[in-house]
């Protein structure tokens, strides 16, 4: 991987370090795409751990951006102060296309919504899916070429995150790409080549076509089991749950790229999060080699040092004083979950990647409090299970050029990366 890398780290470290606090913009999505947001990052945690950043550096106005990790929980655990309405991104929904959504929704409604779909994802679900994700990453493995380059994100993060998705949707398995693209679009910017043009209102209509094509087809899926008696996938019980039934389409369209965008992006992410995070520290490699006993506790230092999803937003619902400030009834408070992961103060050495911590699960990825992510055991099951049989079937993994990295602050992940897995074992 190239020297053009650390030059450029370098350069943002500087300049992170020299202009004035009011011109970090956390916004500019350059920053996503070179992986050069960690220096602002440090500097805000020392300087101005909750940062109001003012309202002519966005289109949306002022927010605040919080990069401590005890700030953070303090935000994200306390539901009555810190709103997930009206969104849980730095920008706000479109007024033409506002899509409810349970992760987007306070108590009472926002609980039986999540409890509805809750079930698939109980240990007992697990225990069952559990036979089914280890046939398919061996048979995904299996026809992985070997001394060739390839896409790890296409053929392995994409190929089985789509595979789990259908299968909790119980998805035609022939159309499970779209999946893939409903998801990216979903969250994608106009700059991030999945869209005609990058003029940002042709690359929202767009975008508003591709989810109405999402709603309607995932429509006809709803009529299907709606005919039938209750199953255990995850339309059934949308379809016959008591606080879902009644969805209008635009929230039953919301609730789906919630959970399209929660089974696939932070999933596919962390699976080639590892692999790459295990390049760039060989030593870490060779002891998960020499040890397989590691691999949960590896698994939960990836999803760790990835952070699949940079940052959550909530609202003000009231003045609250949060690190010294206060924050007024109304404000945006952007919660930096990719900075807080690397909080010195909590997390001992936390720019490196040390696959056998005291305590590999203190990490922010999957959120505190009510808004939890429904389904962070899955993801760490897939996780496990990926590395179990990788080990048992290659001596190693190369990462050959840097990979591509997605253009967005909220999802952090990749676009592709180049592997080569030189023989079997």
């Amino acid at each position: 991987m190239s020297d053009g890398n650390i030059d450029l780290k370098a350069e943002a470290r500087a300049r992170a370090y020299s202009i004035p606090l009011d011109e970090i913009d956390l916004t500019n999505l350059e920053l996503w795409r070179t992986e050069t947001y960690w220096p602002y990052f440090e500097r805000l945690r020392k300087e101005d751990p909750v940062h109001l950043h003012p309202p002519e550096q966005h289109e949306d106005g002022a927010y605040w951006s919080v990069t401590k990790y005890n700030d953070i929980m303090a935000v994200d655990t306390n539901h009555e102060a810190f709103s997930s309405e009206p969104s849980i991104t730095i920008f706000d929904p479109k007024e033409d296309f506002v899509m409810p959504m349970f992760i987007a929704m306070d108590p009472p409604k926002h609980d039986v919504q999540r409890k509805t779909v809750s079930p698939i994802v109980s240990p007992h679900n697990l225990q069952i899916l559990e036979p089914l994700i280890r046939e398919r990453i061996q048979k995904t493995l299996d026809s992985l070429p070997i001394n060739q380059p390839f896409d790890w994100v296409d053929k392995v993060s994409i190929e089985l995150t789509t595979q789990m998705l259908a299968t909790l949707f119980d998805f035609p398995w022939e159309d499970r790409r779209k999946l893939t693209r409903w998801s990216d679009i979903a969250t994608a910017g106009p700059e991030s080549g999945l869209f005609d043009s990058t003029d940002p209102d042709e690359a929202d209509a767009q975008r508003k076509m591709e989810l109405f094509e999402c709603v309607d087809y995932f429509s006809r899926l709803w009529a299907e089991r709606i005919a039938q008696p209750p199953k255990g996938d995850l339309i059934s019980m949308l379809a016959h749950g008591e606080a879902t039934k009644d969805m209008d389409r635009m929230e039953y369209l919301g609730n789906l790229i919630l959970l399209i965008v929660g089974g696939n992006d932070t999933t596919r992410n962390s699976m080639t999060g590892s692999v790459l995070a295990l390049n760039q520290n060989p030593d870490q490699y060779a002891k998960l080699k020499a040890n397989p006993d590691l691999v949960p506790s590896m698994v939960s230092e990836t999803i760790r040092w990835q952070t699949p999803l940079a940052h959550m937003r909530r609202t003000a619902t009231r003045d609250v004083e949060l690190g010294g400030k206060t924050i007024k009834k109304g404000d945006k408070v952007v919660m930096w979950y990719a900075s807080g992961n690397r909080d010195e103060e909590v997390i001992e050495n936390p720019n490196a990647y040390i696959i056998d911590r005291e305590r590999p699960r203190q990490h922010l990825s999957f959120g505190f409090g009510i808004h939890r992510c429904v389904g962070n055991r899955l993801a760490e099951l897939q996780l496990r299970i990926l590395w179990e049989e990788i080990l048992v079937r290659f001596p190693t993994i190369k990462v050959v050029e840097e990979p591509k990295r997605v253009p967005s602050n909220f999802v952090k992940g990749y676009e592709s990366m180049t592997v080569i897995i030189p023989s079997k074992n």
